[in-house]
């Protein structure tokens, strides 16, 4: 079966190559299926841990498929499922977990393991570390630290195209969706991240020293992959930085001369004119890890990347 997948993959890429263009096409299924508000899982069902895998396996299996991806407020990878959460996972046909230390909550819920894939164990041996880290919190939710194994794998569009890869073959297994549709929808799909994947690639090459400063250090991969020289600290779009936190950042900037400052989200309006006053302009990049409030995962990278692209200019 490998040998089948991967020469189809070949094929695809092969083809995405000599594309020029990026913009992807429309394919409702995905917010069709998943379903936040879903109690528990129905027969069949496919449950995943993060939007990524929820848009892949959605734009997969087509009108057969039903993903079932909670609600959840907040960063996906710091989650803590509830028992009815538990219960939506050990009834679904397949289980789709991200890997690389994003479901925390992994080593302490029972699961059927021969219907769970995690589908970046592909590349486990390109697993990247933040080396450094500072423990913090997002809002109200209990503190955390971005340590350890770097976990956003998406972000570079090649190992989210091996991703989809495992979310196809899983799927295959387990008879979701029509054959033939399936097929194709996984091609557009494959199609639609090696195209943003070349169009990242082009765009970063033209000035691959350029310094940044990123808000959190969840932009490992992204930097890996496409040449990003980059320095993280720890701020929330939506908390105005406290006096020490600006010091700190005027003490990187000695060392660090960023002229732009990534975001997850859009930041408040006093961090963004404090920062231009210091030379540092915002842009947002938002990693995906939860649903996006307008597009999809498609179109809402490719904004990311047009974003990304004035820094390059």
């Amino acid at each position: 079966m490998y040998p089948v997948i991967l020469a189809k993959i070949h094929v695809v890429l092969a083809i995405s190559c000599s594309l020029l263009s990026c913009e992807s096409r429309p394919h409702s299924g995905e917010q069709v299926r998943s379903n936040p508000d879903k109690v528990a899982a129905e027969s069949g069902s496919v449950f995943v841990s993060n939007y990524p895998l929820s848009y892949f396996a959605a734009r997969i299996s087509g009108s057969a498929g039903h993903v079932v991806f909670p609600h959840i407020d907040g960063d996906p990878a710091f989650w803590t499922p509830s028992e009815q959460d538990v219960a939506m996972m050990q009834q679904a046909l397949v289980i789709l977990l991200n890997g690389a230390t994003f479901e925390k909550w992994r080593e302490t819920v029972t699961l059927p393991e021969r219907r769970v894939m995690v589908t970046s164990a592909r590349f486990a041996d390109r697993y990247l570390t933040i080396e450094r880290a500072i423990s913090h919190s997002h809002g109200p939710g209990a503190e955390h630290a971005h340590a350890g194994t770097a976990f956003t794998t998406w972000l570079d569009f090649s190992l989210a195209t091996e991703q989809a890869t495992a979310v196809y073959e899983a799927l295959s297994d387990a008879g979701v969706g029509h054959e033939t549709e399936r097929e194709a929808n996984f091609a557009a799909l494959v199609e639609d991240l090696v195209s943003l994947d070349r169009l990242l690639m082009t765009i970063t090459e033209a000035r691959p020293s350029v310094p940044l400063i990123t808000s959190h250090p969840v932009y490992d991969y992204l930097a890996d992959r496409y040449g990003l020289h980059v320095e993280s600290v720890l701020w929330e779009p939506d908390v105005y930085p406290d006096e020490h936190q600006w010091e700190l950042l005027s003490d990187l900037l000695e060392r660090h001369p960023a002229k732009w400052m990534i975001w997850e989200e859009e930041p408040v309006v006093e961090s963004v004119e404090r920062l231009r006053e210091m030379g540092v302009e915002s842009l947002v990049f938002n990693p995906l890890g939860n649903r996006p409030d307008r597009g999809d995962f498609i179109s809402v990278m490719h904004q990311n990347v047009e974003g990304l692209a004035r820094v390059f200019q």
